[in-house]
């Protein structure tokens, strides 16, 4: 089956607007939202983009260039943008932005950027069907479609060099494991674990790995890419195990991450469901940035991922994606 044609009243964008609220912060004393609460609110505003635009279940196939400019007060009103850049056969590009404002102001800035990809699924058969295709019409849609297929080879290269590497106890480097039962409550509309709740899973990993070792408060900056390899069920039993891979001058880079299975099969039987490469900084009370506790590389796995992290840097580096989003932004108020 061939892609159909989009009728006309299917819209390629979507706008979600909500209070963020004092439970969306996770560390108490925290300037602003976690960045896993974030991503998922990014990942049910681009779900509801794919959803309305293919017309079917949707699965996270993809995040990745994901970029934390600032936080986010509790208080602030949030506006989460998802607008479709271009589609495949069966998948849909989603760039997203995230903004927020003070109420008493209105005036609207930039706080997050993401491209997710979701991949539309026969619900009975859960596998992958046709989508209609996307049709840039405007000049700024269709520099948004270019940017996105910029990223395409890319993300090839990345998962490429992703692949190679092996991950085993052969190592020094500060990790951490956390290790429970999905919930209820982290169902989709599939009938499995949302993506947002697991990307959150994998921010709180993250934040606790690096504020251990640091002795400092953490935040996430930046995130390359969150690949999603198998659908997470109700009840399985989760491990979210996270390491360091190198340290900069600032930055704490960090690999994490998330198996899943049948509890009664026990860990041995766990498999990768997720997969993500995540940047943090420590910071002080003011927000500012401060210099990273350094890692040393001892052992040969040790090094090998350090390289392997400068590896994905020089990457992106090489290829040179074009902007999903302009900058710098023109502030926007909403009266």
């Amino acid at each position: 089956m061939t892609n159909t044609a989009v009728p006309m009243n299917r819209s390629a964008s979507i706008t979600l607007r909500f209070m963020a609220s004092p439970t969306d912060v996770l560390i108490a004393g925290a300037q602003g939202v976690s960045g896993g609460r974030v991503l998922e609110w990014i990942d049910k505003a681009a779900y509801a983009c794919a959803a309305q635009w293919s017309a079917t279940y949707c699965v996270t196939a993809y995040v990745g260039h994901i970029h934390f400019t600032r936080p986010i007060p509790s208080g602030h009103i949030v506006e989460v943008r998802s607008t479709i850049a271009m589609t495949g056969r069966s998948s849909m590009h989603i760039v997203n932005e995230v903004l927020s404002a003070d109420p008493r102001e209105g005036k609207f800035t930039r706080a997050c950027d993401c491209l997710v990809i979701f991949v539309a699924k026969d619900p009975e058969t859960g596998k992958s069907m046709p989508v209609p295709t996307f049709v840039p019409i405007t000049d700024e849609q269709r520099r948004v479609e270019k940017a996105a297929k910029s990223r395409v080879e890319l993300r090839k290269a990345i998962e490429a060099s992703m692949e190679e590497q092996t991950y085993t106890d052969d190592c020094t480097a500060p990790r951490l494991t956390h290790r429970f039962m999905a919930k209820p409550t982290d169902v989709n509309w599939g009938g499995n674990v949302h993506g947002g709740t697991a990307m959150e899973w994998i921010d709180e990993a993250g934040l606790a790995c690096t504020m251990e070792w640091s002795g400092e408060r953490t935040v996430a900056v930046y995130a390359g890419g969150i690949r999603f390899y198998k659908p997470i069920h109700i009840g399985d039993l989760i491990e979210v195990e996270t390491r360091i891979t190198r340290t900069d001058s600032r930055s704490i880079h960090v690999s994490t991450f998330v198996r899943s299975g049948d509890p009664r099969g026990g860990r041995d039987q766990l498999s990768n469901a997720i997969h993500a490469t995540t940047t943090y900084i420590g910071i002080d009370v003011d927000g500012n940035p401060l210099p990273a506790r350094q890692f040393v590389p001892s052992t040969d796995e040790d090094k090998r991922l350090w390289e392997h992290t400068q590896t994905l840097k020089d990457l992106r580096g090489q290829y040179e994606p074009e902007p999903l989003v302009e900058r710098p932004e023109a502030t926007q108020r909403v009266d």
